[in-house]
Parts: C-alpha cells; structure tokens; sequence
C-alpha cells in the first residue's frame, strides 16, 4: 500500500524555521512527483510546493523565496525547509503523491495525514 507520513510539524515564532519530512512507502519513490499542501482553519486547502521525479520543484507565490522542497530517494523522503514563517503560514500541512513523475497539477493520488504547524506573532 502507498503510505504517506508527514512530520516535523510545531509551533514556532514569526520569522522562525521548520523542516517537514514527508516519509514515503509503498512504490517506486522517483516515479512520482510529490506535492505539500496546507489548510487552515475556515480556508480551502492551496497547494504550497511541488517537486517532480527528477527533482524540479515549483512554489506557491505566497511561499517562494521562503520555502525549500527537495528529495531523497535513498530514504524515500522529501522535505519542506521553511524558513522567514509568518503566521499565514499556520496550517495543517500535507503531503501527497500524484501518478506521474511530473507536477502536473492534476489530482493528488495519495494523501497523508497532515501536521500541524503553528506560528506564533
């Protein structure tokens, strides 16, 4: 089965740091782009940064120049570095996997379960 495990999550202050592990199971890890998500509370969900099988990686606007995705295939695990964090950025933050080695944009196959991020002002 396809497992998604998102982590690192917690509170920080404004203008802190936080890395996000995204731990990935389940099938061929470079076939697949992977994407981290964010919801907060009374929001749709928006899409914050992609990275694709080979290691490009595209950013929300909010995000770019603050946020950092990169991959390792050797433990199956992406990362969101995030760094400059103001309190829009508090979510809950997913990973997920699409069926193609591109960000297409198109619809997320696997989904993990999210972690909380808090920025406090």
């Amino acid at each position: 089965d396809v497992q998604l495990q998102a982590s690192g999550g917690g509170l920080v202050q404004a203008g802190g740091s936080l890395r996000l592990s995204c731990a990935a199971s389940g099938f061929t890890f470079d076939d697949y782009s992977i994407g981290w998500f964010r919801q907060a509370p009374g929001k749709e969900r928006e899409g914050v940064s992609c990275i694709s099988g080979i290691g490009d990686t595209y950013y929300a606007d909010s995000v770019g120049g603050r946020f950092t995705m990169s991959r390792d295939s050797a433990k199956a695990t992406v990362y969101l570095q995030m760094h400059s964090l103001k309190p829009e950025d508090a979510a809950v933050y997913y990973c997920a996997s699409e069926d193609s080695p591109d960000c297409s944009g198109g619809a997320m196959a696997h989904w993990g379960k999210g972690t909380q991020v808090t920025v406090s002002s």
